[in-house]
């Protein structure tokens, strides 16, 4: 910024970030973020855009500014994540939820819909955010999650301590340790091929709910696998996959037996999330 910080106006804030390449939401999210306004919004900065910041403002504003500039998540630096109606805490111990993942939650609660007091498991929770938005969703249901990390079951569990909603947390890796049978289990795995590029842009996040061997099917190999054990009789398995993985995730729901086989897409029209049905009657 080219003013000195204590003399920049809530608008001349917001000019230098754009110079800077900064995008232009992003920035009007963290100078909210700074100035404790993040209800009041866009609005609240237009109507006040001549104001000038406190030092400690301008300070801390620039700060965050660095932050997001070399490409730290948002929601790290906020301490906050929007996501299907609920605000979750989240930090670099979990993965930053994607607007995407609600397609996973919106499918998972149509599937749920005729199956009253339904038991329910989100493999590889993170921040709990698709445990929770269910739960929050359909109070009626048995809710189970569980990932191999302490410190985002720590995260998750926070998380649903503060919204008042009851899921049952478990350390373990997918459905090795997770009993059953389930009317429903929802992951959201790692699914990135380890030596995928686009993992250099995602270094402040935890690796391993990222990356997933050579071809990034490792861990859906594995939970498909796992699940009918772990099934009742036309129960459902859904997954979150890559842009590009409808075809092997629903080939390999196939040969695992699977009925139903189906894919929704995400807000971009691709194929996001695959799944189907283990033969039966519930």
């Amino acid at each position: 910024m080219n003013a000195p910080l204590a003399a920049l106006t809530v608008q001349q804030a917001l000019e230098g970030a754009r110079a800077q390449g900064l995008d232009a939401l992003d920035a009007q999210r963290l100078l909210l973020h700074v100035l404790d306004r993040s209800q009041a919004g866009r609005a609240w900065l237009i109507a006040h855009g001549g104001e000038a910041l406190a030092p400690a403002a301008a300070q801390a504003f620039d700060a965050a500014l660095r932050r997001r500039s070399a490409g730290e998540p948002l929601a790290y630096i906020t301490g906050w994540r929007e996501f299907h109606g609920l605000t979750l805490h989240v930090d670099a111990r979990v993965l930053d939820p994607r607007p995407d993942t609600e397609t996973l939650v919106d499918w998972a609660l149509d599937v749920l819909r005729p199956t009253p007091g339904a038991r329910v498991i989100d493999l590889g929770t993170g921040s709990g955010a698709i445990a929770l938005a269910i739960r929050h969703a359909r109070p009626d249901t048995c809710m189970h999650a569980v990932d191999a990390s302490s410190e985002a079951l720590a995260v998750a569990r926070a998380n649903a301590g503060r919204l008042g909603l009851s899921v049952q947390f478990s350390q373990g890796s997918w459905l090795s340790q997770a009993g059953g049978p389930f009317d429903l289990i929802v992951a959201n795995p790692p699914y990135i091929a380890s030596g995928d590029p686009h993992l250099a842009a995602l270094t402040h996040e935890p690796l391993a709910a990222l990356a997933s061997g050579a071809d990034g099917l490792a861990d859906l190999r594995l939970i498909v696998a796992q699940a009918p054990a772990h099934l009742r009789p036309g129960g459902w398995l859904l997954l979150e996959h890559g842009w590009d993985q409808a075809a092997p995730t629903t080939a390999l729901l196939a040969q695992a037996g699977f009925e139903d086989l189906a894919t929704r897409h995400d807000l971009a029209g691709h194929g996001r999330c695959s799944g189907g049905r283990w033969p039966g009657t519930a």
